[in-house]
């Protein structure tokens, strides 16, 4: 009997196994027939941003025409996501103007992106963007599965072709409201589609299916492989998924943060007080006053740019012009800022930021102008009159807020009487505040923005006008006549008036020379506009003849020998004639020495002689008019001249 048993057991374990064999293979058989989906590359338009799709890496379509200027693409080679996607493919070269299938991979965002003009599409400039992206040919990498339809980020998806399906993002939860949580059996339902955009409220504690892919395909996708789920995967995928932080979410898909505030456009240095004796409570009132000028402040790159200097026994740059181009950031770095502690070195802060802040490696920009805020609690403790002339020299305008003074029986301590005056740009009160206590400061606020946004009033920025020892060398000969002298003399006359003359701004001086030569005036003889006009018309016509060349050399030597090192040294040679002696050794002497030479002909003068004497390129530097009469036309171009090559020259 028990041999029975055992028989039949046996028989129905060998037909158990035969059925699950030939269940297997039926359910093989089964898998090979069934077919995989075809991928379908999603079509979108010329308009479309990168911004506006979730999907980290997808391949779609372009129509044709997308290399029209209207759509914006910022950046080259890598891209701001506020671009046209399509745009960037066609000026990238990656496609042309006829469209097609291009290969699109998001990338971190960048500090800056560089516009250039390539294949028919002008790429803009942009400072900064969270997110970037990169387009390449339509080759789908190995082992991965690109997504059927895009995730667009707002509910307000772009124009899709036709049959072309496509899901919006959700917004994360508003404060005060609380997301319903999404339960592992409510996943297990959604489509793989779904799953990647649910709301998990905290990682799971489960692996993906042993079935998967090796290699993770792209999180968002609308599209899935049989055998596998791209279910929610622990670690950063979330955010790659379309999970974008809600402070995030306004940059991600808004317009490009301001450019600034174009009648504001100022280089701006704020020097801050650091040392021990402000304490922590004034330093933090300080600290917030710079917060709020931020706030106020459009910062941009088309309009002020600010940066901070902190100053105690030796000064430290917080941040220079361009480490921060919009208020919002700027704002938070100040708060950032932590006390330096010591003596209240002014002087040396002033003579830092001269020397390294306003600078073309700092985003010194050249065409605005420079402004220094300097804040002092109570007074310095080094001197500041000499450090402070020579950074309005340099065309910095010093501006001056001193808080809580020094009262009568403290002012003996004080190491430089009446420091303020000696500092500021000018001694109109425009440029000094006088704060009588720290609660107060904030007052003075409004009134600081509107004079540092006032330029026309910025006495001291250094600008084309204001930054050149300029030289007249005037052609006394026979040949000119005493009439046409006085014509020669108002063309002088002309010049001069175009300039801001001081003894630290633009200075005046005069050569007249026939065989000889005389100094008629030197750079530091008059300092004022009506003195230089003046000046000009008391000199008496010479006459005799022509030599050029070494009137050259003799303006070099008592002349220019004695310009300022800070300032451009601009020759003015008028002629009549060509020269009886050889100008062409004198003429590269002054190129040698760094003076820019303008070579102004009238009536018989040799043109091929005054290209010699001009600075390269001759055509920005030589003029040549038929008659004395006709002087006075030449003016307006060769003041243009001086101007567009001022502000094309990098800042020293």
């Amino acid at each position: 009997m028990g041999i029975v048993v055992l028989t039949m057991k046996a028989s129905v374990i060998e037909m158990f196994l035969v059925l699950l064999v030939t269940g297997i293979h039926s359910n093989k058989e089964m898998t090979k027939k069934i077919k995989r989906p075809k991928f379908t590359v999603p079509q979108i338009n010329c308009d479309v941003k990168a911004g506006k799709i979730i999907n980290p890496e997808f391949i779609v379509k372009c129509p044709a025409g997308c290399q029209d200027p209207k759509y914006h693409v910022y950046g080259t080679g890598i891209y701001a996501s506020y671009s046209s996607v399509c745009g960037a493919a066609v000026h990238s070269g990656v496609l042309d103007n006829s469209g097609g299938k291009i290969l699109v991979q998001k990338v971190a965002g960048q500090s800056g992106y560089k516009g250039s003009f390539s294949n028919g599409v002008q790429s803009l400039s942009l400072p900064r963007w969270r997110e970037s992206f990169i387009v390449s040919e339509s080759k789908p990498q190995k082992g991965v599965t690109y997504p059927s339809t895009l995730t667009y980020s707002s509910s307000k998806s772009p124009d899709a072709k036709a049959g072309e399906t496509t899901k919006a993002y959700q917004r994360p939860s508003a404060p005060g409201t609380t997301a319903q949580p999404v339960t592992l059996m409510q996943i297990l339902a959604m489509p793989a589609a779904e799953v990647t955009h649910a709301t998990l409220p905290k990682p799971f504690p489960f692996a993906t299916s042993a079935t998967s892919s090796p290699r993770p395909q792209p999180v968002g996708h609308g599209s899935w492989e049989m055998g596998e789920m791209d279910l929610w995967k622990p670690g950063p995928v979330l955010l790659d998924a379309g999970f974008i932080p809600k402070e995030e979410l306004s940059t991600q898909s808004s317009e490009p943060v301001s450019q600034g505030d174009p009648n504001c456009k100022v280089d701006l240095s704020f020097l801050i007080d650091g040392s021990s004796g402000i304490g922590k409570r004034r330093f933090q009132i300080q600290k917030q006053f710079l917060a709020d000028i931020a706030q106020a402040l459009d910062i941009g790159p088309a309009g002020p740019l600010m940066g901070v200097v902190q100053y105690g026994d030796n000064p430290a740059t917080q941040f220079n012009l361009k480490t921060h181009m919009n208020s919002r950031d700027l704002k938070t770095a100040i708060e950032k800022i932590t006390q330096r502690g010591g003596l209240s070195n002014v002087g040396r802060a002033i003579s830092f930021v001269t020397k390294t802040f306003f600078s073309k490696a700092n985003g010194n920009r050249g065409g605005a102008p420079n402004v220094a805020v300097v804040m002092v609690d109570g007074w310095p403790t080094d001197k500041v009159e000499e450090a402070s002339r020579l950074a309005r020299e340099s065309g910095i305008n010093i501006f001056f807020i001193t808080v809580e003074a020094a009262a009568e029986n403290e002012k003996q301590y004080v190491t430089e009487p009446n420091f303020a005056n000696k500092a500021v740009c000018r001694t109109n009160g425009f440029y000094s505040f006088n704060v009588q206590s720290w609660l107060g400061l904030s007052k003075t606020m409004q009134p600081l923005i509107k004079r540092v946004c006032d330029t026309d009033r910025l006495a001291c920025s250094k600008t084309c006008l204001n930054s050149a020892d300029i030289g007249f060398v005037i052609d006394g000969s026979s040949s000119v006549g005493t009439g046409n002298f006085r014509t020669v003399l108002q063309f002088v006359a002309n010049i001069s008036k175009a300039f801001e003359i001081s003894d630290t701004d633009t200075r005046i001086g005069a050569v007249q020379y026939t065989y000889e030569q005389r100094l008629e005036f030197g750079f530091d003889k008059y300092s004022t506009k009506p003195d230089i006009l003046n000046a000009i018309k008391r000199v008496g016509y010479w006459s005799g003849g022509t030599s050029t060349g070494a009137a050259i050399h003799y303006a070099l030597e008592q002349l220019f020998k004695k310009s300022k090192p800070n300032k451009r040294k601009l020759m003015i040679l008028i002629t009549d004639g060509r020269s009886y002696d050889d100008v062409r050794i004198p003429a590269m002497a002054a190129h040698q020495k760094g003076v820019i030479t303008y070579a102004i002909g009238v009536a018989w003068a040799a043109q091929d002689e005054l290209e010699i004497i001009a600075t390269h390129p001759a055509r920005d530097h030589s003029f040549f008019v038929d008659e004395f009469d006709n002087l006075h036309k030449s003016v307006p171009r060769i003041i243009q001249n001086i101007c567009t090559e001022f502000n094309a020259q990098p800042r020293n």
